[in-house]
């Protein structure tokens, strides 16, 4: 397979970043962006994060829900990479649950704050001198350009040890909390 430019800087962020990198950083970064997002989503009213916004297809309240959807089977996906297990089914790029708007908006952001309470529990207890033998198989999804100069996003698996696992968590998160801010900035 034949990457694009863009496609080959995540792949070198994630190698760079994350198996590279000691674990203590990743933690420090993981923790950050999850702080950093729970403290966003704290301060949206319920009908703000309802409303559907021109700068992007999903609603804040959506957003939240995939983050949950999303971030909630990596928890035990992690966990089995650092328990040296790899993992064969990817998360789905898009997953959301069946009806995002029929969820409390109030526990939608507590079970936000839970799955993250989560994922930083696991990343805890690595040393950092687990082995990266074990991979997951994860979707990725990134925007390259197209021949006019327009953005089209491109999606493929690839396989990540732990480290990378836990730094692209960081990552989904750190572009959602940007498609937030974009979603708030269009009032």
């Amino acid at each position: 397979m034949s990457f694009r430019a863009e496609q080959k800087r995540a792949l070198d962020y994630a190698r760079r970043r994350g198996t590279d990198a000691p674990v203590e950083a990743i933690r420090e970064r993981v923790a950050a962006t999850f702080a950093t997002l729970d403290a966003l989503v704290e301060t949206i009213a319920p009908a703000v994060a309802r409303d559907h916004r021109s700068t992007s297809a999903w609603s804040i309240h959506e957003v939240v829900d995939h983050l949950v959807e999303s971030d909630r089977p990596a928890v035990e996906q992690l966990a089995q990479l650092l328990a040296g297990q790899s993992v064969e089914k990817a998360i789905p790029a898009s997953l959301q649950s069946a009806a995002p708007l029929a969820k409390d908006w109030n526990d939608l952001r507590a079970q936000l704050r839970g799955v993250h309470s989560d994922l930083l529990a696991v990343i805890a207890v690595a040393t950092g001198d687990e082995p990266t033998v074990a991979t997951a198989s994860v979707q990725m999804v990134v925007k390259c350009a197209a021949a006019d100069g327009t953005l089209e996003p491109v999606a493929w698996l690839e396989r990540f040890d732990w480290k990378a696992f836990a730094i692209l968590l960081h990552a989904h998160n750190r572009e959602h909390i940007a498609q937030i801010q974009r979603i708030l900035a269009a009032t």
